[in-house]
């Protein structure tokens, strides 16, 4: 497994896009951010052993808590 020092790099590394990516899909800088974290918990909680594309990854995970978030929002 990496290590989490490994881990929050790489995420920082990435959060530029992943923000973007939320914002694109949200548009409210408070749910990003919500999203954001969201994210680094699932990734500090995942196996990272199987994880081969971490931008990728991560990517796909922002963008569907953030169509989760809009899918809320509609319900109320």
């Amino acid at each position: 497994m990496e290590s989490e020092d490994f881990l929050a790099q790489q995420f920082e590394a990435n959060r530029p896009h992943l923000r973007a990516v939320a914002f694109r899909i949200l548009g409210s800088p408070q749910d990003v951010d919500d999203a954001l974290q969201d994210a680094w918990l699932r990734l500090s909680t995942s196996d990272t052993d199987q994880i081969e594309n971490i931008t990728g990854w991560l990517t796909t995970v922002v963008a569907r808590i953030c169509l989760n978030t809009l899918r809320s929002r509609q319900r109320r």
